[in-house]
């Protein structure tokens, strides 16, 4: 519709992960609106006038606490599957808890139907569907569980079409690129994706906003079960959201190597809590006077300015990082030196933003560090590093592009390969091949 541009991809993934981040907010909005919340220990339900602004406050303390997320900010609106699997595992919770709060049946299939989309576009985020389907289970009136549970997993297959349809084509492709590669090749090559994860597992300790995050989650949690003052049922569904944040934190901290964009989706539950956590802790400290009957707001703001120069300071400390308006210099110089339909060696992104089909093979370039079989590794169109090597020795490529290490084209000898050669924003592009001996 757009164009194969990086804008609009990138707006279109914004919405997604917004959409998700909205949801979130209206789901706690929703239940300021919906239900007095009631004080432990105090003789009277808290009072409208007492909770009066904080539905709104609530939607802006989800929008800061998630969609100022640094990590959030970075990765939620980029091609990739994240902030697809973000809306969809924030909608499937919202469903679940609607369906059971409604009594709707069809409104259970629905959330697993989006659950099941989630875990179709990512693995990332695949034990969402089985701890809403516990809960489901746990929480609905006993002579409806077994048909919501059966209405949710026939919506999760309904979602796994497109895949068992690719499954019937080419089972072992399928098994590969879905369960083989995540399970036994993701850390081929790599000899510190130890210490990286250790690292990255400890790395919230330098993040005042992680911090910030989980005290207030913890807080919420404290809220729900000690003063809101909520029956069994509205209480659990924000166990429910803290169930699939802790769930996702945990399982995310498995796969080797990790790394921080996963984190990525416990924020918004996360989130949920933490603004009933903001809010628990400013009911603590307000006036306890009968005639002083609202809760002051203005911690919200106090957070948002806290947020914001957190990811101020993330943004400005990362200012050197990789861009797409830098890769377009790339690109540029690339489609500037070479013949349309000619054979290029490229990183990824370059191929995108040059608008050139990458060989059969080099599609995924991690996929070069994989060692397998000749005749399997041709059937899952992975070709390893060492086969590259040679083909870029033998002169097959006119053109080669990488922002990799300077040792990358020195160990290949691109210098004495080629004789042209220009460095643009940390890449280098060779072309124009000498004549062999």
């Amino acid at each position: 519709i757009f164009g194969e541009k990086w804008r609009p991809i990138h707006a279109v993934d914004a919405l997604l992960a917004t959409a998700a981040v909205s949801l979130a907010a209206a789901f706690v909005r929703s239940r300021f609106q919906s239900a007095r919340l009631g004080l432990t220990g105090e003789t009277v339900a808290l009072s409208d006038s007492r909770v009066k602004g904080w539905g709104a406050a609530s939607v802006i303390a989800v929008f800061i606490l998630a969609g100022l997320n640094i990590d959030f900010v970075t990765f939620g609106p980029i091609a990739q599957a994240y902030p697809f699997a973000l809306l969809m595992i924030v909608g499937g919770f919202y469903l679940t808890a609607v369906s059971v709060a409604r009594d709707r049946t069809l409104l259970a299939g629905l959330a697993g139907l989006l659950a099941g989309a989630a875990a179709e576009a990512t693995l990332l985020v695949a034990p969402v569907a089985p701890v809403l389907l516990i809960w489901m289970l746990l929480y609905n009136p006993a002579g409806k569980r077994l048909a919501r549970a059966a209405a949710f997993v026939a919506g999760g297959m309904v979602a796994f079409i497109p895949l068992l349809a690719l499954f019937v084509q080419s089972p072992k492709q399928v098994v590969f690129g879905m369960l083989q590669y995540h399970m036994f090749f993701r850390r081929s090559d790599w000899e510190g994706a130890t210490q990286h994860d250790l690292e990255l597992l400890t790395s919230w300790i330098k993040s005042p906003q992680a911090i910030l995050l989980g005290i207030l989650a913890v807080a919420g949690v404290w809220f729900v079960n000690k003063k809101s003052g909520w029956d069994r049922a509205r209480q659990a569904e924000f166990y429910l959201a803290g169930w699939i944040g802790l769930v996702l934190t945990v399982y995310l901290s498995t796969p080797h190597p990790s790394f921080v964009q996963y984190f990525i989706f416990p924020v918004p539950f996360f989130a949920i809590l933490g603004a009933l956590g903001l809010f628990g802790i400013t009911h603590q400290f307000a006036s306890s006077e009968p005639e002083v009957r609202s809760v002051p707001r203005w911690p919200v703001a106090v957070i948002g300015i806290l947020m914001c120069f957190g990811m101020a300071r993330e943004i400005y400390d990362n200012l050197d990082d990789f861009s797409w308006p830098r890769m377009e210099k790339v690109a540029r110089k690339v489609n500037e030196v070479t013949a349309p339909g000619a054979p290029v060696y490229l990183d990824e992104m370059t191929y995108f933003l040059s608008g050139r089909i990458p060989p059969p093979g080099n599609e995924y370039e991690s996929s070069h560090k994989l060692n397998l079989p000749a005749a399997f590794a041709e059937y899952v169109h992975i070709i390893p590093q060492a086969e590259y090597d040679r083909r870029i020795a033998a002169g097959e490529f006119d053109t080669i592009e990488s922002c990799d290490e300077e040792d990358w084209y020195k160990d290949r000898g691109l210098d004495k390969l080629y004789r042209q050669k220009a460095e643009i924003s940390e890449c280098y592009v060779f072309w124009d091949r000498a004549p062999r001996p």
